[in-house]
């Protein structure tokens, strides 16, 4: 029974708005690219993993491998099939377009080669998809601009949004408020990384720059005034069950969950990093039944709420709210 109740989780849709290329290369694309053996406790954090920063330790040999195109078109075709296979029927892919850039690698080569490997996988899977170029908190400001500037050449033909990742701790929000109000400016729509780190603030400060979602969001937890601000602006909550423990944003018996979910907020379920959390959309779904008692309408209800804070076009959310769950 356990067997086909698995089967079942796997066969139903699913939307993963929150997805790290780098994080989410397998050992086997990994050894590929870089041509040597590589033992799986340097991709997969632990269980007892401390804390965020000790979890981003976890990519130091994944960056190594999208420092070339080939290694970019590779992890990101490799992606969306992995993902086509338990029937994820749209993506978001976040990349740091800055953290390939060298001085054999422009910008514009990165994210031309990410979109490449998805549009090579999606010939064969149909998987929809966007890209989300990522400024990272510790790159000097003025470089992240820059990279924004490059990616607009590119917003609706495949890279959708922008967002701000990297440690919460060191590089609280209220920092990068004149970069964002930039990026407004240039027309992007953008989600934030904020509140995985126990600051509140950080969430409340997504949220006035103009973020239509938040990345994590696990400080919203307990306050309320937070919560109701955030649904009553329809704010799509990232959640991201297995990283979130491993990284120590919350504890297995507190997780937030079902508090967000009876707030009204908009969360959605995603997989952050597929290879570090040894991770699926099937499996954060297994899990939040198993251990939240998340209904199969509950579910639904994430992939809905996906659907609507996506930053996908018209076109491809129609299709999405048509398809059937189960």
């Amino acid at each position: 029974m356990e067997e086909k109740q698995k089967n079942r989780m796997k066969d139903l849709p699913k939307i993963d708005l929150h997805c790290h290329l780098d994080g989410s290369m397998t050992r086997q694309c990994v050894e590929k690219i870089l041509q040597k053996k590589v033992d799986p406790a340097e991709l997969e954090a632990k269980d007892s993993c401390q804390n965020l920063a000790e979890y981003l330790d976890r990519f130091r040999l994944p960056l190594q491998c999208v420092q070339k195109e080939e290694g970019l078109r590779m992890a990101a075709k490799e992606l969306l099939l992995n993902a086509a296979e338990e029937h994820v029927v749209y993506m978001e892919v976040r990349f740091a377009p800055l953290s390939s850039v060298h001085e054999h690698l422009s910008c514009r080569q990165a994210v031309e080669a990410v979109l490449d490997g998805l549009k090579e996988a999606q010939a064969q899977c149909q998987v929809s998809w966007n890209v989300i170029a990522c400024a990272m908190r510790h790159h000097p400001q003025a470089d992240s601009l820059a990279m924004m500037k490059v990616c607009r050449e590119y917003l609706g033909e495949g890279l959708c949004a922008v967002d701000l990742a990297g440690d919460e701790a060191s590089w609280p929000m209220e920092g990068f408020r004149d970069l964002f109000a930039q990026a407004g400016k240039l027309g992007f729509p953008f989600t934030i990384h904020a509140g995985e780190c126990g600051r509140v603030e950080n969430v409340l400060e997504a949220v006035e720059c103009g973020a239509s979602r938040v990345g994590h969001g696990i400080a919203l937890k307990g306050h309320p005034a937070a919560q109701k601000l955030c649904a009553d602006k329809r704010i799509g909550i990232e959640m991201c069950p297995t990283s979130n423990l491993q990284t120590r944003a919350a504890r297995k018996d507190e997780y937030p969950i079902r508090e967000f979910m009876d707030a009204g907020l908009l969360v959605t379920l995603n997989t952050d990093n597929r290879t570090v959390s040894s991770t699926s959309m099937t499996r954060e779904m297994e899990f939040v039944s198993r251990e939240y008692g998340v209904a199969k309408e509950e579910l639904e209800r994430f992939f809905r709420n996906a659907a609507e804070v996506s930053f996908a076009d018209e076109q491809v959310k129609h299709r999405l709210y048509s398809l059937k769950f189960g």
